[in-house]
């Protein structure tokens, strides 16, 4: 199990890869072009065609998620993974955006061509009645408020929700552990009253405790992508786990980031506003938390 925790060289190549590819692109606002150069990197794929591939799907959204790459990441994983084969190449390729989520309220509805809910564990592919009013966010990409109509039901929505959690943790965890980066070394730079900042408890022990559980977070997602790959029984569940802690652990390193950042921290042009903002969408998304709860409370034994 130790070396599901670490990316082999394999899977740390293509962390970099895509990494070098979002310095190159890099931006805090969705750009259909940098979405279709991402897709021509088979970014968005990744894992899609073949039973395995979940580890490089974790190892692509790390390089993601530490670039804070706006657009619907989650939303892809999991539309690839559920839609038939003809529609699947469009989404792949950048050319169709799906919306996934339980309506009203839907990430990136003004501008997908893709509609699919899920609810209770399941998933339905779904059309538009009536117009997608746009919704301003504070993560700064493009949801909307539409009411759907339920079509027929997709097959495979729970692997494809587990890869969908599974993606989100490793962007959240990735984001998180940037943003708590960021804000270290400021505390070592920073000065107040001739010391750095960094030498106060109140500023260095809640930093680390924030560290710890985004660590925590991170090595779950890489042994759940790991136990998927080798088709564990208990894969979906791990994904599951996954998803909720690093959920819980970004949100925290977004505090504890703006915390020690102060008034600077959550002005647009901070140095961490590009990752807390991001990670604030990603948590939000609709991935059936109620499912996830169960999967989690069924491995361990305990009662729904």
């Amino acid at each position: 199990m130790i070396t599901a925790l670490e990316l082999d060289a394999e899977r740390a190549a293509v962390r970099d890869a895509v990494a070098a590819a979002c310095r190159e692109g890099a931006g805090d606002s969705f750009r259909p072009e940098r979405w279709t150069a991402l897709a021509g990197l088979g970014v968005l794929a990744a894992g899609a065609e073949d039973e395995s591939g979940a580890r490089e799907l974790v190892a692509s959204c790390e390089a993601l998620g530490a670039a804070a790459v706006p657009g619907p990441l989650v939303e892809t994983v999991i539309a690839l993974r559920l839609l038939p084969e003809q529609e699947r190449a469009a989404v792949a390729a950048g050319r169709a955006l799906a919306a996934v989520g339980e309506p009203p309220l839907l990430p990136h509805a003004a501008s997908a061509s893709v509609f699919v809910w899920i609810a209770d564990g399941r998933a339905w592919r779904a059309r538009p009645q009536g117009g997608i009013s746009p919704v301003d966010t504070l993560g700064g990409e493009p949801w909307g408020r539409v009411a759907l109509e339920r079509g027929a039901e997709l097959p495979g929505a729970p692997a494809a929700l587990a890869a969908g959690r599974l993606a989100c943790a490793a962007l959240l965890a990735a984001a998180g552990r940037r943003a708590l980066e960021l804000a270290a070394e400021h505390a070592r730079t920073r000065k107040q009253f001739g010391r750095a900042i960094g030498e106060f408890q109140a500023v260095a022990h809640p930093l680390a405790a924030a560290w710890i559980r985004i660590s925590a977070a991170e090595m779950l997602a890489r042994a759940a992508a790991h136990d998927a790959d080798e088709g564990a029984a208990e894969a979906h569940a791990l994904a599951a786990a996954a998803w909720l802690s690093a959920r819980r652990a970004s949100l925290g390193a977004v505090l504890r980031a703006h915390q020690t950042f102060g008034a600077v921290g959550i002005t647009l042009e901070g140095p961490v506003f590009h990752l807390t903002r991001r990670i604030r969408t990603w948590a939000s998304l609709a991935l059936d938390e109620a499912a996830a709860l169960r999967l989690v409370a069924a491995r361990a034994g305990l009662a729904p």
